[in-house]
């Protein structure tokens, strides 16, 4: 019996600069705003969720299982399972792929996905031999030998590890994630000034996405701790009369001598939460619902870590297959703005005769992008990529975008640090 998978309805919080207004919110508060509204929102029976599905990176030592965390924060009955996935940049993704696996098979029929993440939070590790006094002092059982342990101590022990450089440096290439889109800058002659055309794009999209409530449908506004007086309505990250000029002003940061990615053509690091409910489609046209839209199908790829970047080139032609359909037939494409250089390598490769014969073993090139469908109301250079939510905002963001415009089919596609690609195919129900 042929099973389709519907996305119910979803949402998000804004999405906010790392030590900005969500910077004190624990992760678990975050993904709890999103799904706890979300089940509001659809009015949603919590007794008929089959599981609760969370991508998260940070995994926040108090709650290394938020997926749980989130659910029971949330209302989900204690009886109800709920488990945290973790691909990288595509977390959030991989949750929408397992809620989608599990009710294609008849596993489930209602199955609540997505991701959470505080980079804000991303914590501080003190060195290996820090660590060792640090043992020896708390386990020594005399006054003598705690202080033998301290006087072990130097200033130089102090210096700590910063886990959210270390999370962006990939361990195979030995580089970071910025070092792997200067590699495909040079590799496709992408130059700088189009790096910072491409930036003001997404942030000039961004704002005008915000000026006309493009954004008010996926959006639950936050109030801001301690106070809880200020209330955040849209994402903070888009910049007003962001301009190809004041983006050169910047300086290289990952390549300070021959580089061109720079902290304005890259996107900054972000907090946030996004959240979709899932279910077999017979299963709520039966509750009433009108489904946002129809999974069509899905794919994750390898390639080199050196150049993950380029991960939705690699995915996109398997989730296209899956779906039965061509990029062409795309209405509205979400590709992730880990960098500009990045993005433009991508459509520079989709449209290759020789890059999608080569490395995809495809009779020919997928075809043009067409920057009139990518990234309509910007992307994540402006509104930012808390890695673990990343992937589902991305679904969201093109499902809630198909029914605005009254388009039919559309893709959400990112690159994954390690050297994946991660896409998915998704079929506007309200046309």
């Amino acid at each position: 019996m042929s099973r389709n998978v519907v996305i119910v309805d979803g949402l998000r919080t804004p999405f906010a600069k790392a030590g900005t207004d969500l910077k004190t919110i624990h992760p678990a508060v975050l993904g709890q705003k999103a799904l706890s509204e979300l089940i509001a929102k659809t009015n949603l029976d919590t007794e008929l969720v089959d599981e609760v599905i969370i991508g998260n990176t940070g995994s926040p030592s108090d709650s290394v299982n938020i997926g749980r965390v989130v659910a029971l924060r949330s209302g989900v009955p204690l009886k109800t399972s709920a488990y945290t996935v973790h691909r990288n940049c595509a977390s959030a993704l991989e949750s929408v792929t397992s809620g989608y696996e599990k009710i294609k098979s008849g596993t489930m029929d209602v199955v609540l996905v997505g991701g959470t993440e505080s980079m804000s939070q991303l914590p501080l590790l003190f060195s290996a031999k820090f660590q060792d006094i640090f043992g020896e002092f708390a386990f020594a059982k005399t006054l003598g030998k705690r202080l033998g342990a301290l006087k072990k101590l130097k200033l130089a022990h102090l210096k700590p590890r910063i886990s959210v450089v270390e999370g962006l440096t990939d361990p195979f290439a030995g580089i970071n994630m910025g070092q792997t889109a200067e590699i495909l800058a040079k590799e496709f002659g992408i130059t700088r000034e189009q790096q910072d055309t491409f930036a003001a794009r997404s942030h000039n999209l961004a704002v005008e996405a915000q000026k006309k409530g493009a954004f008010k449908e996926e959006i639950t506004p936050m109030f801001v701790p301690p106070k809880f007086k200020k209330v955040i309505h849209q994402d903070i990250g888009p910049r007003d009369g962001q301009s190809v000029e004041k983006l050169a002003k910047l300086k290289p940061y990952f390549d300070r001598k021959y580089g061109s990615i720079t902290v304005g053509n890259a996107c900054p690091l972000t907090d946030g939460a996004a959240m979709l409910l899932l279910m077999e489609e017979e299963k709520a046209k039966s509750l009433g619902y009108q489904p946002l839209a129809r999974i069509k199908g899905y794919a994750f790829a390898g390639l080199e870590p050196e150049r993950m970047g380029l991960g939705p080139v690699y995915s996109t032609p398997i989730a296209l297959k899956r779906a039965g359909l061509e990029l062409k037939d795309m209405d509205l494409i979400e590709l992730n703005e880990a960098f500009a250089a990045q993005v433009l390598a991508c459509n520079k490769a989709f449209a290759s005769d020789e890059f999608c014969q080569s490395k995809l073993g495809l009779s020919k090139a997928m075809g043009e992008v067409d920057m009139d469908k990518l990234n309509v109301n910007g992307g994540a250079i402006a509104l930012g990529h808390p890695v673990g939510a990343t992937g589902t905002r991305l679904v969201l963001t093109v499902a809630k975008a198909l029914k605005a415009q009254k388009k039919k089919y559309g893709l959400a596609t990112l690159c994954i640090g390690g050297g994946q690609g991660g896409a998915m195919v998704v079929e506007n129900m309200n046309v």
